[in-house]
């Protein structure tokens, strides 16, 4: 049977991307050797990052001044490095979810934090509107989309301070405007590569102003310096994001990528707001393109695990929310087939005839 994989992370990979990565796990580049024993600095291997980084380039458009790095360490590593890296004295950040809130835990460890706005009160069941970001503040610090909670902000915030933003779970999936940022950063788990390396978008011009001692690893000089190659990258999880990037460009850039998900997340909140049992549960305007969250209507609340199992019998697998909103998650990605969200929502309507 055919599997529908709508986990929220780690999550769908383009079958492009799995098999030429399993490929260059048996012999990479003709070299005869897996990819997971070959040296990093070996010719082939530098050739991967090198493509890598130039792609990002490419396809984001990234203006000349910026480096792209391959970390480790995680998103939730770049919650402190930013911080160590750029706060002077205060910066701004919008609490919309889960990795925000730990992204300003982390920030407060190095000076001022001002939480311009928060959903908390409403369970970050939509984005603030109408805070201001102070003139003086170091940076401006958001989540572009919020996994947990379903909600999105598919644009680049017009405010007069540099940008810092992690793209965690959308990156890839609209165009950006870079010039405005001083960080972009991702988690690759979602529509890169495999769980183990995190891509950062980093202005040069914008290091080097903190008065602090910053640790060798913790320094973004360091790793632009180095092109990545300060220590061993996770060389398996960068080859991935290469095939990813490749797969990206061949099927039209960024443009194309965002009018698929746009048109497989229009029929899947279609399909809820046209339901008698299911309901979304992010406000309309900030609802999430990549993490669809939905529940059954109160009256049929005790039918939320049938409906789990009915479509496990589908095939389909990843749609149990979050414990901290319940009901169903549906993640989109890149990867995800709009044939899978059809399966969804025929199956959504099936169980909803049936019951």
């Amino acid at each position: 049977m055919k599997k529908h994989n709508f986990y929220a992370g780690p999550s769908i990979l383009s079958e492009y991307t799995i098999k030429n990565t399993a490929d260059a796990v048996i012999n990479f580049a003709g070299t005869g050797l897996s990819l997971m024993e070959i040296s990093h600095r070996s010719k082939e291997f530098t050739a991967v990052i090198e493509e890598a980084q130039a792609l990002v380039k490419e396809l984001l458009e990234v203006p000349d001044g910026y480096s792209v790095l391959f970390l480790g360490g995680g998103a939730s590593l770049q919650f402190c490095m930013v911080p160590y890296n750029l706060l002077n004295k205060k910066a701004a950040y919008l609490e919309t979810g889960t990795w925000a809130v730990n992204a300003i835990k982390e920030a407060r460890l190095f000076g001022e934090v001002d939480v311009v706005a928060s959903s908390k009160e409403a369970n970050f069941s939509y984005i603030p509107k109408g805070y201001t970001v102070p003139d003086d503040a170091d940076y401006f610090h958001f989540t572009s989309n919020n996994t947990i909670y379903g909600t999105e902000m598919r644009f680049d915030p017009d405010v007069k301070v540099p940008l810092v933003a992690d793209m965690s779970s959308d990156i890839f999936s609209r165009p950006i405007d870079v010039s405005k940022y001083d960080v972009i950063y991702a988690g690759a788990q979602k529509n890169l590569a495999p769980a183990g390396v995190t891509i950062v978008i980093v202005k040069e011009s914008a290091l080097g102003h903190v008065d602090r001692a910053i640790p060798t690893m913790l320094d973004y000089r360091t790793h632009v310096k180095k092109g990545s190659m300060f220590n061993t990258p996770p060389c398996l999880p960068i080859y991935a994001a290469l095939q990813t990037l490749k797969y990206y460009k061949e099927l039209g850039g960024i443009k194309e990528m965002e009018r698929r998900d746009l048109e497989k997340a229009a029929i899947l909140y279609d399909a809820i707001d046209s339901s008698k049992m299911f309901v979304g549960t992010a406000a309309h305007e900030d609802r999430s393109i990549m993490n669809v969250c939905f529940v059954m209507k109160e009256e049929y609340k005790d039918l939320e695990g049938a409906f789990i199992e009915y479509a496990t019998s589908k095939g389909i697998v990843g749609i149990k929310g979050h414990r901290s909103v319940g009901g169903f998650r549906a993640s989109i990605y890149n990867a995800m087939p709009k044939s899978s969200v059809e399966m969804l929502i025929e199956t959504m309507k099936e169980f909803e005839k049936n019951h």
